[in-house]
Order: structure tokens, then sequence, then C-alpha cells
């Protein structure tokens, strides 16, 4: 390992952990602009992170070790799956570990502990979370495998640097596989960031939320924790949309200073993302829990059919 590829590492870690909740900042204040309401400051998530972690940690008398510890495998999770998400360059040291079914096996661990230590106390409310983050999981999980298996076909590979710098490289080409799968991964990565239609992450009304019922019994340091992590996961999956759709400008090289020059791309890249999201949250209503099967079951219907098209169709073109 070169000494440019261990700092590009180094240096796309800690880009995630500035830049996850300035997102989740600037969508905020993008969807208070959509709605016309006064936009929260852009930095609103960092002083809610510094409060929290100087708050002390109130914890339930039958609260056990894998209450304590979930947060931080939750945040280390996310951590991991920002690492090896190639935002920046697809030849880092962790890129051997970019494998995009790994990458699967890494959210749906961070989902086990959160939605475990959501049922460890025993309150209604988690319970009725960890339940409802469990069927999200298990019907957006399907979902996203057949993105991945038909942006696999094309690049034979189920490597998300691979995937990148055979997209990246190709000639222009329309693949309307890539369009149903496109479409499939953004109801996944709403459903899996507890966002508008299937979940609202700026109400606390118990009988309809989702992530917020499981982190109710949850405070200082590790609720700051978790609230990172959730940054940390919209941050993951922006990168990896664009990782797989749009992976124009990601240096191919543990090149340190092209890693910086891809950097400001990337910036434009999720403020554009941030924008949409927003605005897909403006335009929509939170639907009942029980039509999110029917959502994420449109999911997968359109990510079937672009792997099939990808097999019947442009194979034979």
């Amino acid at each position: 390992m070169s000494v440019g590829g261990f700092l590009g590492q180094l240096f796309a870690i800690a880009l995630a952990l500035v830049l996850a909740p300035l997102l989740t900042g600037w969508v905020n204040q993008c969807r208070a602009w959509l709605q016309n309401r006064s936009a929260p400051p852009l930095l609103q998530p960092y002083y809610m992170l510094h409060k929290l972690f100087r708050k002390d940690v109130v914890l339930a008398r039958n609260a056990s070790p894998l209450f304590r510890f979930a947060p931080f495998a939750v945040f280390g999770c996310m951590l991991l799956a920002c690492a090896i998400i190639p935002s920046l360059s697809t030849d880092l040291p962790l890129a051997p570990a970019a494998d995009t079914l790994a990458l699967v096996g890494v959210f749906g661990l961070a989902r086990i502990f959160i939605s475990l230590a959501a049922m460890d106390v025993g309150t209604a409310f988690g319970s009725l979370g960890g339940r409802r983050e469990m069927l999200v999981g298990f019907l957006a999980e399907p979902a996203l495998l057949m993105v991945i298996f038909t942006l696999a076909l094309i690049s034979q590979s189920t490597s998300v640097a691979t995937i990148v710098e055979t997209l990246a490289h190709r000639e222009i080409v329309i693949y309307p596989s890539l369009a149903f799968a496109g479409i499939a991964f953004t109801f996944v990565s709403l459903a899996e960031n507890a966002r508008v239609p299937v979940d609202n992450p700026a109400t606390h009304l118990e009988l309809t939320m989702i992530h917020e019922a499981m982190i109710l019994e949850y405070s200082g340091r590790h609720l700051a924790l978790i609230e990172w992590a959730a940054s940390l996961k919209l941050y993951a999956y922006s990168c990896l949309g664009l990782a797989l759709f749009f992976p124009w400008g990601i240096a191919e090289r543990d090149n340190f200073l092209a890693m910086i020059a891809a950097a400001p791309l990337l910036l434009i890249k999720l403020g554009i993302g941030g924008c949409l999201l927003a605005a897909i949250e403006t335009v929509n209503a939170k639907m009942r829990i029980f039509r999110a099967p029917e959502f994420l079951g449109t999911a997968f219907l359109l990510a079937v059919l672009g792997l099939l098209v990808r097999l019947l169709l442009e194979v034979r073109a």
C-alpha cells in the first residue's frame, strides 16, 4: 500500500465524516425553501451533534450490553460503507472490499443491531419501530440486489470499483436497463434512509415513524452516534448512486492530488442530489406503512425489468 493510497483513504473517510451532516443540513434547508418555510441553519446537524455529545447518557434499568454497543456498531458499519464506496477514487486500499454484495451485508448488519437494540428495552414503540425496520429491509434488499445484478451484467463484476471504471470509460451509450435500475435504486434509497414517502424524518408521531421510534430510548453520545450514522447512511447511498449511475469525475489512481481534484465535483453532485431529494419529499406525502410493500414491490419489479432488458435486448444488440 503506497503512502498516497493510505492518505487518500484517510481523506475519503474524513470527508465522509464531515460531509454527511452537511448533506443532511443541505437537504433540510432545500426542503424548507421549497415549502416556503424559514430554513434552519446549514450547520444545524453539527450543532445538534455537539449538544448531544456533551449531554449525559441516560439508560433504562433493563438495558443490556447490546443496547449500549449498538450505536457504536451502527456507526462503525456506516463509516465502513462510506470508506469502501469509491466516492473519490477507485484505486484505494479498501477498493478490493468494495463488493456490492458485501456492501449490502454491511447495511444489513447495521439494521440488525439497531432493530435488536430498539426491542431490547421492551418499550412498545421501540418494538414497533424495530419490526417496521426489518419489514422495510426485507423488502428493500432484494430490489437493491436486482439493481446490482443489472449493473454487474454490464461490467461483468460485482465490484463497485470495476463497475465505475467500466461505465466511466465506455462510449456514450443509452442503456434502458440503467433507467429502470436507477429508478428502482431511488425507491430503495428513500426507503432505506427513512425518507418520504416511506417515513418522515421530521416527525415524532409515534404511530407512523420508523427510524425515530427505534431511538426514543437513546440519549447523549449514544443518540449522537446514531444520528451521525443516519447522516453517514444517507451520504453512503448518495455516493453509491453517483458512483453507479454518474461515475464521471472519479479518480482512477491512488494519487492524493487527483482525489482532491475530484472532491469539488463530488460536492456539486451531492448538492444537486440533495435538492432533488428535497423536491421529492416536498411533492409527495407520507404513505401508510401498509403501502410500503407496494412501494418497494414496485422497486423490485423495476429492477427485474432492468435485468431482463439487459439480458434479452442489450446483450443481443
